[in-house]
């Protein structure tokens, strides 16, 4: 079984989560729920979740009641515009959900990073306001707080294709396979416009290493 990535996403207040809009309407937290994943050619997604008893003006009813909480039921639209209907398209299995006043943030699985970043690319295009806070691949050394989210997309498409050239050719090994002026020469640009791309891009993820906030 392949070992995967743990992706945290936070949205705030996603206009097509009804659980978050409960969250916010009534002023809980709500982390207990049970999600029917959507899948190719489902025209309803059924959420289940634990909350308070609270009076509400949205489509979420009571099905169940344990003493002062009750177990709720809503039902999507079918049209993906809540962040974990979006998630059930790609078969995503999600580790924790919470809707916090109004904010949902999701806990899930991805399969590769190639999934991952298809995943986040369809999130940004629904949704205005995310957050990718954390990523996890196991297997995972050291302390929690050693753990930190390289964000590669703050690189240009150009300086991903210089660092991810000059790793694949050897530039970065000891003794180097390949020099500066040879991987310049592949990606048709000078050495100097090789260099300045690769430190540029070097700084922005060190950056994150050393989780430099100034």
């Amino acid at each position: 079984m392949a070992s995967g990535i743990r992706a945290t996403v936070k949205f705030s207040s996603p206009d097509g989560c009804p659980i978050a809009k409960f969250s916010e309407s009534v002023d809980t937290v709500i982390d207990q729920t049970s999600t029917s994943v959507a899948s190719p050619g489902a025209e309803k997604t059924v959420t289940e979740f634990l909350a308070a008893d609270a009076d509400t003006d949205d489509d979420s009813e009571p099905i169940f009641s344990y003493g002062s909480e009750s177990l709720y039921r809503t039902v999507h639209d079918g049209d993906e515009g809540c962040p974990c209907e979006c998630l059930g398209q790609f078969g995503c299995p999600v580790h924790r959900y919470v809707a916090d006043d109004g904010d949902l943030t999701l806990v899930f699985h991805a399969e590769s990073f190639d999934q991952l970043q298809e995943v986040t690319a369809e999130f940004r295009d629904r949704f205005s306001d995310i957050d990718v806070q954390r990523l996890l691949q196991p297997p995972l050394e050291g302390l929690p707080e050693d753990r930190v989210f390289v964000n590669r997309g703050k690189l240009t498409d150009r300086q991903l294709e210089v660092v991810q050239t000059a790793y694949e050719r050897g530039y970065f090994e000891r003794p180097k396979r390949a020099n500066a002026t040879e991987i310049a020469s592949d990606l048709g640009i000078s050495q100097s416009t090789f260099t300045e791309h690769l430190v540029t891009a070097q700084r922005k993820l060190l950056g994150d290493v050393l989780d430099d906030t100034a």
